[in-house]
């Protein structure tokens, strides 16, 4: 097998189109799992990295948050996890050759795909000013150059620190400090594009901002529903803990506008169940609901369950707040609105109410699929409502279960990666290191990119991730950043990031989960915080990719010395050399984290406190757990138009691309398709295989376009239609968010389609 990369871009415009698959996994997914990381890794190395991937004395997948078990396989992992390792731990290098022969305009012509395949970076590299190519950079002159942009500004909050979810606790929390030790609270992340929303919803209902299940509790469930999430492609893990839940008498229902093939039957591939039968029947109920619907679906849920008489009276009497306003408007919660909202029948309505009226116990699980429209807030405060109605949280085998993406996004928040922090967590860093943090709420994601544009920010630096491919309005996104004096990323691979840059630019190297981290104590390990709040530690064991790498810890504490200086009494030296003497001051710092050192050396790690949960206590401002009457709202479709929603294809992980194929879904060999219901097709004029513009229509008149898009007959909600990001990222207005939580409104995208010639006949789309 290859292990070069791909000396051309291959077509994505040509794609071929199969029926879609109607079950996941099994022995498909083990042979293509192994094919893509044979071709990264070669089989040695496949082996000897693979048998460490989520186990006790191991690396954290680099890949999705879903946690891990007490009892593990040995084969810890998923198809997409083992994308996300082979990616990390390729034998492929990217150089300073390679830059010389690649000059940037070549690389911004360039796929996400083909830059990814490209291989490690090895060493730092600067783009001077009015410079055509990046060429090599000592890491001393790399932290002059930032230090000289930084001391430049004529204010800290001219400086916007962004974080990716892959970063681990250790260095979100230096990295947060230095940032506010320089003086600011710009601090956007990840989070603010994804889960904002979730954290939003449920800090006001219950007063704890993250999920309050464990995964013990979903076998002991009597009733799940997966709403707005497709596991088997984002997180492949957590069918094998529905299927527990199946076995163990646990129904399911699944609320998606699209069929997706592993929540319809999972072939688990580490059972022989899975491998050469039939496998699990995963969902007992199949509602296929319009796109931006499900505020509408849970009120009516509620509805029924207080016509019903099903509400738990002393839990509601003794727990909650707002009961009386919250029953009369679900009470008056009208029929003919929430079938038009929802695209759903009353029959099967009132079939998930029965579920729902039979079941002690519930978990809702969620994903982008709720919490990126403009109502996202006050749809998952009515899927709390529910849970409250029932008496569903704060027990065994119930509760809220936002299930996050990036391996450590919800950990970079605990660690005070966040824009708004809190007083609490500004008081004890004070306490802690002697200085006066800002306390003005900084910027998020969608304020950071108009700051940039409007030149209210001038340094922009990137921990990780892909914040140009990862935002909205691509053409508004890539114009800001041009704007910047520096633009700053600390990554393992090349991205379209590193293609659009500021007047001077840096990409710094830095190691990733797979590898061993030396330091001047000796090997070091970082730790991490899965979806469900357990924190437990990571040790990577293989050679780094290249002599210069450093780690995230020192790159940031190197950094701090350099700007900083004799003002900071941090001992950041100290830091970098130890980073168990970092845990220990987050342990001083960061409530739950007491002992840190000691107890993050168990086995399997600490689960944090979540009051909800462990005391039925509600940290909100009644004191209790909050119902919340809002007005019902959904998205209004004009005629001839349809509802778009973004998503990822099975050989992608959030902007990572690892291949061209959609293999459940009946996509082989091309990105550039749009999934629209056959009767909404061949009504707007498309046949299977015409070739469409999708551009989206907003307030502001604005002409949004993606052009060369094949129309793939598929059987989604009606009226709807969805589409690959990050290519449709274009179509999604900067303005276009959810309320409160500003998280961009990519699930619910109203376009109008066009004919066009086919891709291929077309100039280069990137």
């Amino acid at each position: 097998m290859s292990r070069k990369p791909p000396a051309h871009d291959p077509s994505q415009d040509s794609p071929e189109v199969t029926e879609p698959h109607k079950a996941a996994a099994g022995l498909p997914a083990v042979g293509h799992s192994l094919r893509m990381a044979g071709q990264q890794m070669g089989v040695r190395r496949t082996a000897r990295t693979l048998l460490r991937v989520n186990q006790k004395d191991g690396f954290d997948c680099p890949g999705c948050a879903w946690p891990d078990g007490e009892k593990r396989h040995t084969a810890e992992f998923c198809e997409n996890g083992v994308k996300a390792v082979a990616e990390e731990a390729t034998t492929r290098r990217v150089t300073a050759d390679f830059f010389a022969r690649h000059p940037v305009a070549e690389l911004a012509e360039r796929s996400g795909y083909w830059l990814g395949q490209q291989g490690r970076l090895t060493e730092p590299m600067y783009l001077p000013e009015g410079g055509s190519a990046y060429e090599p950079v000592s890491w001393q002159r790399a932290f002059d150059i930032i230090a000289e942009e930084l001391t430049a500004l004529d204010s800290p909050d001219e400086a916007v620190f962004y974080t990716s979810g892959r970063t681990s606790n250790e260095a979100a929390f230096l990295y947060q400090l230095f940032a506010r030790e320089l003086g600011t609270n710009n601090l956007p992340d990840c989070s603010n594009m994804c889960h904002e929303s979730s954290g939003s919803a449920l800090t006001e209902t219950i007063g704890v901002g993250k999920g309050s299940v464990l995964l013990e509790d979903l076998p002991r469930a009597d009733l799940i529903i997966v709403a707005g999430q497709n596991p088997g492609t984002n997180h492949p893990r957590m069918l094998t803990a529905l299927e527990h839940a199946k076995a163990a008498g646990t129904r399911i229902i699944t609320v998606n506008p699209l069929p997706e093939a592993g929540m319809t039957r999972f072939k688990n591939p580490q059972t022989p169940r899975g491998l050469v039968g039939g496998g699990t029947a995963l969902t007992d109920l199949f509602l296929q609901l319009r796109i931006g619907g499900d505020q509408a679906l849970f009120r009516a849920l509620s509805r029924r369950v207080l016509e019903e008489g099903g509400t738990d009276e002393e839990f509601i009497r003794e727990y909650t707040h707002g009961f009386e306003e919250y029953a009369a408007t679900a009470r008056s919660a009208d029929w003919d609105e929430t079938l038009r909202a929802t695209g759903l029948t009353r029959a099967e309505i009132e079939e998930a109410a029965q579920l729902v009226l039979s079941s002690k116990r519930i978990v809702i699980c969620w994903a982008m699929g709720l919490t990126q429209h403009k109502h996202s807030v006050p749809t998952i405060r009515e899927v709390v409502s529910l849970l409250l109605l029932r008496g569903s949280v704060g027990r065994p085998g119930a509760g809220v279960c936002p299930v996050r993406g990036h391996s450590n996004v919800q950990g970079d928040r605990t660690m005070g990666i966040f824009e708004r922090p809190d007083a609490g967590f500004l008081d004890a860093l004070e306490r802690e290191f002697g200085f006066a943090p800002p306390r003005a709420h900084g910027l998020d994601v969608v304020r950071a990119i108009r700051a940039l544009r409007d030149g209210e920010a001038k340094v922009f630096f990137a921990m990780g991730g892909n914040f140009v491919s990862a935002s909205p309005d691509t053409a508004a996104t890539e114009d800001a950043m041009r704007r910047a004096r520096l633009t700053v990323h600390v990554s393992t691979k090349l991205n379209r990031s590193h293609c659009v840059t500021g007047a001077r630019a840096l990409i710094l190297p830095t190691l990733g989960r797979t590898e061993r981290d030396v330091q001047a104590t000796g090997e070091q390990f970082v730790t991490v915080e899965d979806s469900m709040g357990m924190v437990h530690a990571s040790r990577g064991r293989l050679r780094p990719a290249g002599d210069q790498l450093l780690s995230e810890p020192a790159i940031v504490c190197r950094l701090a010395r350099r700007v900083l200086g004799s003002r900071s009494a941090t001992p950041w030296e100290t830091f970098e050399r130890d980073y168990a003497t970092v845990r220990e001051r987050i342990g001083r710092v960061v409530p739950g984290f007491e002992d840190f050192n000691e107890r993050v050396g168990r086995p399997g790690g600490f689960a944090l406190p979540h009051a909800p949960r462990d005391e039925r206590r509600f940290p909100t401002d009644t004191g209790k757990a909050n119902f919340t009457a809002a007005p019902l709202e959904y998205p209004r479709l004009p005629e001839g138009r349809l509802l778009l929603q973004t998503l990822r294809s099975h050989d992608q992980y959030n902007t990572t691309v690892y291949g061209l194929d959609d293999r459940y879904r009946g996509i082989r060999d091309g990105r550039r398709v749009v999934l629209v219901h056959p009767e909404d097709a061949a009504a707007l004029g498309f046949g299977d295989g015409d070739y469409a513009d999708l551009t989206s229509e907003w307030r502001d008149g604005a002409e949004r376009t993606a052009p060369g898009f094949r129309v793939v007959h598929y059987p989604t909600a009606r009226g709807c239609a969805a589409a690959y990001y990050p290519e449709t990222n274009v179509l999604v207005p900067l303005d276009a968010t959810a309320d409160t939580s500003n998280t961009p409104a990519s699930k619910s995208l109203v376009i109008r389609l066009t004919p066009s010639a086919p891709a291929a006949e077309r100039p280069s789309e990137v």
